[in-house]
């Protein structure tokens, strides 16, 4: 899966922490300027990892954002430990939502997470163990 990551970082998420909501996806995108990435792969990063890391304050007990930069490609592994998602092929549809009265009352929940995740994707794979967690592994070329 090409080169050897020249950096390497991992984040902890913790659920339904939403004050420190939007945190690692601030701190990637100040990685990725320091490391010379273009604006357009920053954008598109900071917002899959931004979508990614919501799902797991909104629906996981914790989880983790790991960043690997390589020459040619980002690579980024998400891994939650939570409710788990029953149909992935439902929840991958714009708009589609398990999200409860609470968390559509926050301004969240309107089902694109997911869907921005494949759209500013070069790769994505999306694998869930209802009542484990879900892992989703989201490559984007520079």
């Amino acid at each position: 899966m090409g080169a050897e990551p020249f950096l390497e970082k991992t984040f902890t998420i913790m659920g339904r922490d939403f004050s420190n909501a939007g945190e690692i996806s601030s701190k990637v995108k100040k990685i990725l300027q320091e490391s010379g990435v273009s604006a357009r792969v920053i954008r598109r990063v900071t917002i899959a990892t931004y979508e990614a890391e919501m799902n797991v304050v909104l629906y996981a007990r914790k989880g983790t954002l790991t960043l690997a930069l390589t020459p040619e490609l980002l690579r980024i592994r998400v891994e939650d430990e939570g409710e788990g998602i029953a149909d992935i092929e439902l929840a991958m549809k714009e708009g589609y939502s398990t999200a409860s009265e609470e968390i559509r009352e926050m301004g969240f929940g309107a089902g694109m997470g997911l869907a921005n995740i494949k759209k500013n994707s070069d790769e994505f794979h999306i694998a869930s163990v209802v009542g484990q967690g879900t892992v989703l592994d989201i490559t984007i070329r520079r």
